[in-house]
């Protein structure tokens, strides 16, 4: 699975590098039945990843946001928090009736997630979608970097 990951954001770092008003705009592309479609389909694409190996989901939804959606990066990011913290609050409702949950752990990871989110929405705010922009390439690149490594390891063994 790291391969395919490493070749998408590697496309995605292309493409965003490539077309330089690639989510410099605010253009909602679709409404109603082909949004829904769009909506449900990624949805359920990125929801699966994101469950079953979970690395860059934020990332994507950014990228998906924009290319599908129209979104500027402005939305997208914000648009990519609210799916994370739904699929967070869904892997929350699996986990916890089975007891699986470290609770010091995720109040600390929950803290630094608020104050992450707080300075990102100033940030963002303060400084727009183009801003944006070299935050999520900058990101990309690491974890184009960290996946690369990673299979490197793997097939260096």
């Amino acid at each position: 699975m790291r391969p395919l990951i490493l070749v998408l954001l590697i496309f995605a770092a292309a493409y965003t590098l490539w077309k330089k008003d690639f989510g410099q705009l605010h253009r909602p592309a679709h409404s109603g039945h082909r949004e829904l479609l769009y909506a449900v389909l990624l949805g359920g694409v990125i929801g699966f990843y994101d469950g079953f190996f979970g690395p860059g989901t934020g990332s994507f939804l950014i990228f998906l946001f924009i290319r599908f959606f129209g979104f500027d990066f402005l939305h997208a990011s914000a648009g990519a928090k609210v799916v994370n913290v739904a699929t967070n609050v869904a892997a929350l409702a699996f986990f916890v009736p089975a007891g699986h949950l470290l609770l010091g752990l995720a109040v600390g990871m929950a803290l630094a997630n608020v104050a992450g989110s707080a300075t990102g929405t100033w940030l963002a705010l303060r400084h727009g979608s183009g801003f944006i922009r070299i935050v999520f390439l900058l990101v990309v690149g690491v974890l184009i970097a960290r996946f690369a490594w990673d299979t490197v390891v793997a097939v260096s063994g």
